[in-house]
């Protein structure tokens, strides 16, 4: 199996203006044997300073900018809203996986919409011989060929941000005829990055935000990142010692959400 070239993009404001038990939906084609596989064999069970560790190299930093500063926290401080455009069948998996975070995530409030208007969100699902020209006609050609040159991405995300670090707007970019579990692959991580943890990382070896790792499906350490995230004390804007200071409060909280919504013993 070929693992998914995936790959985030932050868009700088310049550009923007041209430019507890709970019933889990079940996980988008959790019968996909190679899912299945990894969802056995998942870790769930880390230290404070291994989820620190991967948050602070996710949250901060980016793995491909245009411009504009990578030193704060970037998240949404508005309910995100998904509109998916495309083949019917993929679209619906996205919205499974979109009921899927918004469970797993507390204090994230995201769903799907019916039109890119009342959208935040842009889930574009294009066949792989059209990647390069939708990414043209979101980027440009000139950004679409450096785009391809430097990351060859099968899959790819950006967001827009304000001078605040909060993020505008996000565009997700997604292969439909690649398989299932490339296709779920780069849908969870191309979603999650969308919302903040934008920075691959290939030295954290359980996060989906490191290339090296296809996961098709949730994982534990990724929705500790997220609901680190998203708390309300994470602000946007933040910087690295400002979050420094909160986090042990934040962690020790998020912690009982996701052994809580998991399932997990102490």
């Amino acid at each position: 199996m070929n693992r998914p070239r995936r790959h985030t993009l932050l868009i700088a404001t310049a550009l923007a203006a041209s430019t507890i038990g709970i019933a889990l939906p079940p996980p988008a084609a959790a019968e996909l044997a190679a899912i299945a596989s990894r969802q056995r064999a998942e870790k769930k069970h880390f230290t404070d300073s291994e989820i620190v560790e991967g948050f602070m190299k996710t949250a901060f930093g980016a793995e491909y900018h245009l411009a504009g500063r990578v030193d704060r926290i970037r998240k949404y401080e508005v309910p995100v809203r998904v509109f998916a455009d495309g083949r019917a069948d993929r679209r619906a998996q996205i919205g499974k996986i979109v009921a899927d975070i918004a469970t797993r995530v507390r204090h994230l409030d995201i769903a799907m919409v019916d039109s890119n208007e009342a959208a935040n969100v842009l889930v574009k699902l294009v066949r792989d011989r059209d990647l390069f020209r939708t990414i043209s006609t979101f980027y440009g050609g000139e950004r679409a060929r450096e785009i391809k040159s430097s990351l060859d991405p099968q899959c790819l995300s950006g967001f827009r941000k304000n001078e605040k670090f909060e993020i505008e707007h996000s565009d997700v970019i997604l292969t439909v005829d690649n398989g299932d579990f490339v296709f779920l692959d780069c849908a969870y991580e191309e979603l999650l990055q969308s919302l903040g943890p934008i920075n691959d990382t290939a030295s954290v070896p359980w996060t989906m935000f490191n290339d090296n790792v296809s996961m098709g499906f949730f994982d534990v350490y990724d929705q500790y990142l997220l609901n680190l995230l998203y708390d309300p004390r994470i602000k946007a804007g933040m910087t690295v010692q400002e979050v420094k200071a909160v986090l042990p409060a934040v962690l020790a909280d998020v912690r009982i959400w996701v052994k809580q919504v998991n399932g997990l013993a102490d």
